[in-house]
């Protein structure tokens, strides 16, 4: 090989490896963001991204900051957000429960029904230091084998559960329900000690955020849509919260670093992203963005919905996938040929996360999330350190794949 040929050689084999390391640290890169995405959003300050201390503005704040460093622009000529508000039941202050004279801990041992209202320590009357504190003390009632009543001025209901599963309302009963972990410790429940503050929000503000990328397509009218939501269950007391990990600070993390990918390499359509608030007590920030679009729905060529996106060992769960069967077919073709992942799951029309409201108004939409690896949903062992990201990296490849070929 002459000199001018082994330079030439050389110089092709610099571009290919420098060209594969790029490659590389972009996907490394993308894994680290998300790891730093997830902690912060999971972090205490956060409290749970919900209406206790206004975890879900310190959120969206911090979202917004995300968006503005990378330079997506905002949806509205007001900035990024959509308001809206709802009503919603809060557990604010004091968490206690003690079954049989034995303190238990809250989000461990126990978990407040989401709908319940409170139960405070109660007041009577000496005749010698007039009004005192009391304890309020149930003499509880077995109705079956798992159940447990008792009843004063608010009925007070207790069940034993196999896993401790919070979530969020928009309504507060007459009555307080408490879910005890059944690990086989109660043989018999003879009494119950309640401390749960209680309060209703009413009219709470929340906020989707909404940002976008412009297209190189000369018609961008036709758009992409990617969305996650971000808001969590908040906080059970003044001191235990629940920090959403894998539901869904990956699935923010995720729609960030889509972000970060795009506006270094520009969609062909205009590509939505949109936060969503409210998803925890029921579908309500993207039921409201369906029914007060900011452009006509019918534009929209393809949404993403994402959640539940920090494992993947056994792959990843397509919501719609027979309603879009050649779609599915489409990103299943893909998958098989870049071999990303172990499997690509079909699923029928769902109910279960922001997907549904597009998918009512006609929006061709997908729901995808993770399967495999940890078990943690709506408790307290939903945190960073035991979320893998086990298929991070091959969902986030697939996904642009995905978005290209549409």
């Amino acid at each position: 090989m002459n000199a001018e040929l082994r330079r030439r050689h050389y110089n092709c084999l610099f571009i290919i490896l420098n060209s594969t390391f790029l490659t590389l640290n972009l996907y490394a890169q993308d894994s680290l963001y998300a790891r730093k995405v997830i902690n912060t959003l999971c972090s205490k300050q956060f409290a749970g991204r919900g209406y206790v201390n206004n975890g879900l503005d310190v959120a969206a704040k911090y979202i917004t900051g995300e968006l503005k460093h990378f330079k997506a622009q905002p949806l509205f000529s007001t900035g990024y957000y959509q308001w809206f508000d709802m009503n919603v039941n809060t557990f604010p202050g004091k968490m206690s429960v003690k079954i049989n004279g034995k303190a238990l801990k809250p989000g461990i041992d126990f978990i407040v029904s989401e709908e319940s209202t409170g139960l405070k320590e109660i007041y009577f009357r000496d005749t010698k230091a007039g009004f005192i504190k009391g304890k309020l003390i149930f003499n509880l009632e077995k109705k079956d084998s798992v159940t447990y009543v008792g009843d004063s001025e608010i009925r007070l209901i207790l069940s034993l559960k196999r896993k401790l599963t919070f979530s969020v309302s928009q309504e507060r009963a007459d009555y307080c329900a408490v879910e005890l972990l059944n690990n086989n410790q109660y043989t018999d429940i003879k009494t119950a000690e309640v401390n749960i503050e209680n309060k209703l929000l009413n009219k709470y503000i929340c906020k989707n955020i909404c940002a976008y990328i412009n297209g190189t397509a000369l018609n961008n009218d036709t758009v992409i849509m990617l969305t996650a939501h971000y808001d969590h269950l908040g906080m059970m007391g003044s001191k235990t919260y629940f920090p959403g990990a894998n539901d869904n600070a990956s699935g923010v993390s995720m729609l960030l670093n889509l972000v970060k990918y795009y506006t270094r390499h520009p969609p062909k359509y205009k590509t939505v992203f949109v936060f969503f608030a409210g998803e925890e007590a029921g579908l309500v920030g993207s039921k409201y963005f369906t029914e007060h679009p900011v452009f006509e729905l019918s534009k929209i060529k393809f949404l993403i919905n994402l959640d539940l996106l920090g494992t993947g060992y056994e792959g990843i769960t397509v919501v719609n996938a027979t309603e879009f069967k050649t779609r599915f077919d489409a990103l299943k073709q893909l998958n098989t040929d870049k071999k990303y992942l172990p499997l690509v799951k079909p699923r029928g029309k769902a109910q279960n996360s922001d997907h549904y409201w597009f998918t009512e108004k006609g929006v061709p939409s997908f729901f995808i999330y993770t399967m495999g690896g940890i078990k943690a949903y709506h408790d307290v062992y939903d945190k960073p350190q035991t979320l893998p990201l086990t298929k991070y990296k091959e969902v986030f490849r697939l996904l642009v794949d995905f978005i290209a070929a549409i």
